[in-house]
């Protein structure tokens, strides 16, 4: 799949475990988990709005585009 989701990364350069961030974006557990694995067909904006605001980033530090052109 061409979209990176490195929300792992972002979450231990921010020493924040998964639990922690789900109390703090109001999502669950398994949802979550379901993004950090890259298994996510879709994310709300409004999800990542959250997601970026309790991490202090950016979405383009938790989303990557790499072609399939190799």
């Amino acid at each position: 799949m061409p979209i990176i989701v490195n929300l792992d990364v972002m979450m231990a350069k921010r020493k924040i475990s998964l639990n922690e961030l789900s109390e703090r974006v109001d999502l669950t557990l398994s949802n979550l988990s379901i993004l950090k694995t890259g298994k996510a067909k879709a994310i709300r904006f409004s999800t990542l709005e959250a997601i970026c605001k309790a991490l202090d980033c950016q979405p383009g530090d938790i989303l990557e585009y790499v072609s399939d052109d190799k």
